[in-house]
Order: structure tokens, then C-alpha cells, then sequence
């Protein structure tokens, strides 16, 4: 056997050295190596960084992550700074943002303790004012009052009547939003169900949510509602947070109100993502509406809930996922009850197919393959009536497809979205 005089497995370690922390603080410590430290830098450079570094299955961005977290709990803030710095100005896909190392942070004092957080935030500051200008990132003075939870948003419950609770997700650090969008969330829900699409949207998006009047913390009016109703308590909404066009994505009742919308307001509506949802129901579908509210004010909406879990999603997510069906029942029947029958009323007597041909906005229009409630053909004719709309049909879904198929659903919407 031949004898190879390179040496692999430190090439390699140094190669990942060079890649993790750089090359002028790698070319430092090795210059500064000397008869005490060369063993440990050559220690090093084979078992940290080849023999760990090296092994694939976690991508450098995530053992960022790891070794930030440990050196924060162990308390060693020379390491937690030396990884810090190459972090932020790392050059390649392993590069983490500040935003990013806030949320390691803050994931930290839960598990670390909170006065090891509060030390790792001190040095991490530190490195921020030092290389800030070279990233573009600056601290700026914020009051903790004003600070607000990420995966929430801002909350807040608008000036006029009905008063809508809301929360509003800015993109991260401060940058502009690419669009503001509107979700809209069906009968029966809450602006909760969009907890997953809004915070995936809000990395480049101002992103607004909103209870429907009668549902969740929102008011209720007495007697029933109109869609023009519906779509007037949004305009209302839009205005008073100076929202500008807006991208609307609703699913069911949310769509109707897109629609009613883009038809009553139409300087508010950007753009349209209509799911799940109908234009009109016929005459027979419009008599099942009548017997529900009827069923809601005489036996509480306890009543149909098994029902409406039946037609909001199949049976086999039903049968895997109980959880989730538990919690949107639970959602369902905790509804304010006379807010609830009002907006029942609004969904079956929506009625926009003769006016479809008015709406201009780029419309994207979704259904799900079982969906019972508003099948297919609905979509179709919906997407049919609207100049230029585009129909995706999702697999595996019924009528609260974004719950059912998230990862499609928001794949749908980001399409869209790129598209515009």
C-alpha cells in the first residue's frame, strides 16, 4: 500500500474551520499557535471541527444554533461570541440573522434560565453594535410595551361598531412588507385558524387576521347579517389600519366576503384568494341554511357540531388527526350563538355570480378534491365568472383545506403571491 502524505482529516476540519468562523480569525489562531497551544488547535481542528462539523444530517445553520444555545446554558461567552460574530457574517446559507439569535435566545432563558439569557443578550448586543453596519442592522431604542409576541402579532380591536378584534404580523426587522394580506377565517372559527399561513407569510409580509362580528372577540349585533354587511365591517377594518390594497385570502364565509368586497370597495382589493367557498347556493342548499339557524336557536349550537365537523373535514383526517377536529369543535361551540345564526344568514343567502364579471383583481380561487360544503363545481363556476381567475384543486382535502393540506395550501398562496 502506497502512503498518502495528505493529511485528510485535518484538511477537512479545516476546511469546515474556515467556513463556520472564517478565514481572518482561523488564520489568527493558527498564527498564534506555538508548542504549548499547536496540539490543541490541531485537537481541534480533527475532532470539532471534522469530526463533528463534518458529519452530515444537520445543516451548519442549525449547529449554529445548537452550539449558541449550549455556550449560553454552560455560560461561556468568549466561545458564545466567537460563534456569534462568524454567524452574523457568515457568507453563505449558514448566515443567521439577529432575529434569528433572538429566538435562540429566547428559547434559552426557558430552558438555560432567564439570568444566563440575560447575560447572552448583553454580549450579543455587544457583537450587534460592532458589526451592525457591515449586515445593515442597527438597534434601535423600543419599548418593551410595544413589543409584541411573533407567532400573534400586534392585537387589537377596531374604534367603530361592531368592534373586530384583530392582530397585525409585520415583517421581520423592520424591512418593508412585499404585500399587505388579509386572512379571512370561515363560519365557526377564528382568525386562530390561520395561525400557521400567517406567520409563514409574514416573513416578507404585513399580515393581517380578524375575528368576523360574532365570532371570537369581536361583537355581536343583534338580528342578521348581510354579506354586504360582512364586507363593509372589512372595509371598516382596512381603513382604520390604513392598510391600502390588500391581498385578501378567505376560505368559506371569508371568501364570500372577499368577494362582496372587491365588489363594494374595490380600491381596497389587490388581489383575491377565494377558497373553499361559493359565489351562491341553490334553493335547496339555501333551505338547509334556514333549518340550521332554526336548529341553533332552538337547541344551541351544540347541536350540529358534529355535523359541521362531518362537512369540514374528511374522514380520515377526522380519524388521525382528533386533536385538531376537538379543538375547532370546541372553537364551534363556545361561538356567541346569536352571532353566529346572523352570519349564518350572511352565507346562505350570499349571491355575487351575476356580478362576478365586475371584480378585476387577479383572482386565485382553491377547493379540495371531498370538499362537501362548496364542491368543486362551485369553484369552477366561481373561477369561471371572474375574468383571468385561476382554480387549484387540492388533493386529500375537504372544506377547511388550509387546515387539512397546509403545506399545499400555502404553497397555492405563495404561488399567487409571487406572481402579482
Amino acid at each position: 500500500m502506497s502512503y498518502d502524505p495528505f493529511d485528510h482529516e485535518f484538511a477537512r476540519g479545516m476546511h469546515n474551520r474556515r467556513t463556520v468562523l472564517g478565514d481572518a480569525w482561523v488564520d489568527r489562531s493558527i498564527a498564534n499557535a506555538n508548542t504549548f497551544t499547536a496540539e490543541f488547535q490541531d485537537m481541534i481542528t480533527r475532532h470539532a471541527w471534522n469530526d463533528i462539523w463534518g458529519r452530515p444530517g444537520l445543516e451548519h445553520k442549525t449547529r449554529r444554533n445548537i452550539v449558541l444555545a449550549i455556550t449560553t446554558a454552560l455560560g461561556c461567552w468568549e466561545e458564545f461570541e466567537l460563534h456569534i460574530r462568524a454567524a452574523l457574517l457568515a457568507n453563505d446559507d449558514s448566515r443567521l440573522t439577529p432575529d434569528d439569535i433572538k429566538e435562540v435566545l429566547m428559547q434559552s432563558a426557558i430552558y438555560a434560565g432567564v439570568p444566563a439569557a440575560n447575560t447572552a443578550f448583553s454580549h450579543a448586543q455587544k457583537i450587534l453594535r460592532e458589526v451592525g453596519p457591515q449586515i445593515g442592522y442597527a438597534l434601535e431604542p423600543l419599548s418593551p410595551a410595544c413589543a409584541c409576541h411573533p407567532g400573534i402579532g400586534h392585537e387589537g380591536r377596531s374604534a367603530s361598531l361592531p368592534a373586530l378584534h384583530y392582530s397585525v404580523r409585520a415583517a421581520p426587522g423592520g424591512k418593508a412588507p412585499r404585500h399587505t394580506v388579509v386572512l379571512s377565517h370561515a363560519l365557526g372559527c377564528d382568525l386562530s385558524m390561520w395561525d400557521e399561513l400567517a406567520n409563514l407569510l409574514a416573513a416578507d409580509c404585513r399580515v393581517i387576521a380578524y375575528d368576523h362580528r360574532g365570532h371570537g372577540s369581536s361583537d355581536t349585533l343583534p338580528g342578521m347579517a348581510s354579506m354586504a354587511d360582512l364586507a363593509d365591517d372589512a372595509a371598516r377594518l382596512l381603513r382604520e389600519l390604513d392598510s391600502g390594497p390588500v391581498v385578501w385570502v378567505g376560505l368559506s364565509m371569508g371568501g364570500m366576503v372577499g368577494q362582496e368586497l372587491a365588489l363594494r370597495h374595490p380600491s381596497l382589493v389587490r388581489a383575491l384568494v377565494l377558497a373553499n367557498t361559493t359565489s351562491s347556493y341553490p334553493d335547496a342548499v339555501r333551505a338547509v341554511w334556514e333549518q340550521r339557524i332554526a336548529t341553533v336557536r332552538e337547541h344551541g349550537i351544540e347541536a350540529i357540531a358534529d355535523a359541521v365537523m362531518g362537512r369540514y373535514f374528511h374522514d380520515g383526517f377526522r380519524a388521525a388527526h382528533g386533536a385538531i377536529v376537538a379543538r375547532f369543535r370546541e372553537r364551534l361551540v363556545t361561538t356567541d350563538a346569536p352571532g353566529y345564526i346572523a352570519c349564518c344568514n350572511a352565507v346562505g343567502q350570499v349571491d355575487t355570480t351575476a356580478r362576478l364579471g365586475a371584480i378585476a383583481a387577479p383572482t386565485l380561487v382553491i377547493t379540495g378534491e371531498l370538499d362537501q360544503g362548496t364542491p368543486v363545481a362551485m369553484a369552477q363556476q366561481l373561477a369561471a365568472g371572474i375574468a383571468g381567475a385561476r382554480l387549484e384543486v387540492l388533493a386529500g382535502a375537504s372544506h377547511l383545506s388550509a387546515i387539512e393540506q397546509p403545506k399545499a395550501f400555502a404553497g397555492a398562496v405563495q404561488r399567487f403571491l409571487a406572481a402579482i
